[in-house]
């Protein structure tokens, strides 16, 4: 049968230019969803905007292909620029009280760690830190009495993907909202959000959906949106903002409550034909590719005597491994590697690698070759 990375390598030119070893951080474009955008470029450029529906559909593409992606309905998805305009919303949008409690995790990124600290600052929220390295039980009484769980599905340095049905039944039982940062396996590892009881969760398309940056989404339950009100507000955020002579101010009944203007169209293209890929591959066929390339690099560095970060199982394991050589730094190792032909990442100390489906073990191989050289 053939490997995944051997049918889909050619949607990757990178290839031909690099080993990409930085999904964690941006990466590159499929040539599908390169030519998404250039198409729209193209008719921008020779009709303006005479094909403005073509435009509006692919706003609806992007909620559609997110929501089959997370299965979630199209009418909980919102576009939004960026993860982090998705955390703020939900910080921002609820109605916080003085003494209402956040659980938050200390490794976080900043993005899902900021939003819910100013809380504290302008709110009085109390906040309830821990490690993601905790056990579920500790999870759980701090859990207590929260009004809200804050955590990455995939931890941005470590790699640690943690399992979203357990700390969801946590949520349930102890009646918390339950926020999830997905921005690090969104594409590379199922995620079901009614099964794992979340209530929001946030993506950027430029990690492992393989999309463009500036474009990501933002889901949220019906059953919530009433709870969440819109942080910025503008045209496009009310129920009848094609009739511009309204001035009837309802929301929107979905999701789009939290769009506030114009989107990001170029991104959308882009983003959507991203989604429709890996929807195309399956990201259940996704899942342990990127995990064997991921174990193939935490165990191959180990045996050659670097230090891995965290803890990595079949349970935990993600597309991220952090990895660095005692006495050598790891901004010299990743120069290195660049100019072999690597890309990676230096992340506070360590060697941060991320291989998407398309990596061949080959490749992996070689890497690990180059890394015994320092």
């Amino acid at each position: 049968m053939t490997a995944l990375w051997e049918k889909y390598r050619d949607e990757f030119p990178v290839t031909k230019n690099v080993v990409y070893l930085n999904h964690a951080s941006v990466a590159p474009l499929s040539r599908r969803a390169a030519a998404a955008m250039q198409g729209l470029a193209q008719d921008a450029l020779e009709f303006g905007s005479e094909h403005y529906s073509t435009w509006m559909a692919s706003y609806e593409g992007v909620r559609n292909s997110a929501a089959q992606m997370i299965r979630a309905k199209a009418n909980e998805i919102a576009i939004v620029k960026n993860t982090s305009e998705g955390i703020a919303t939900v910080a921002r949008g609820l109605d916080w009280k003085r003494g209402d409690a956040v659980v938050i995790f200390e490794e976080e990124f900043p993005a899902n760690l900021y939003p819910w600290k100013r809380l504290a600052a302008t709110k009085g929220v109390e906040l309830r830190q821990l490690s993601i390295f905790d056990d579920p039980q500790r999870i759980d009484e701090a859990a207590k009495g929260a009004r809200l769980v804050a955590i990455s599905f995939v931890q941005y340095l470590s790699g640690y993907r943690v399992n979203l049905d357990t700390i969801g039944e946590i949520c349930r039982r102890r009646g918390c909202f339950f926020f999830v940062d997905a921005i690090q396996g969104m594409g590379a590892f199922p995620i079901d959000v009614d099964r794992s009881g979340i209530h929001a969760l946030s993506a950027d398309g430029h990690k492992w959906l393989l999309g463009p940056e500036g474009c990501g989404v933002l889901y949220i339950s019906r059953e919530v949106q009433d709870e969440v009100d819109p942080v910025e507000f503008g045209w496009t955020n009310v129920a009848k903002y094609a009739d511009y002579a309204s001035r009837d101010m309802s929301l929107r009944s979905d999701a789009g409550r939290y769009e506030c203007g114009t989107l990001n169209t170029i991104g959308c293209f882009g983003l959507r034909t991203a989604f429709d890929l890996l929807l195309e591959i399956g990201v259940e066929n996704v899942r342990p590719v990127v995990q064997s390339l991921g174990d193939q690099v935490w165990n191959g560095a180990r045996e050659i005597g670097y230090e891995t970060l965290g803890v990595r199982t079949v349970e935990s394991g993600a597309g991220i491994v952090s990895v660095r050589k005692p006495g050598v730094e790891s901004q010299f190792i990743v120069k290195k590697l660049r100019e072999a032909g690597f890309a990676t990442a230096p992340r506070q100390g360590w060697v941060r690698i991320a291989p998407h489906f398309y990596i061949s073990p080959d490749e992996i191989d070689a890497l690990l070759r180059m890394l015994r050289t320092f």
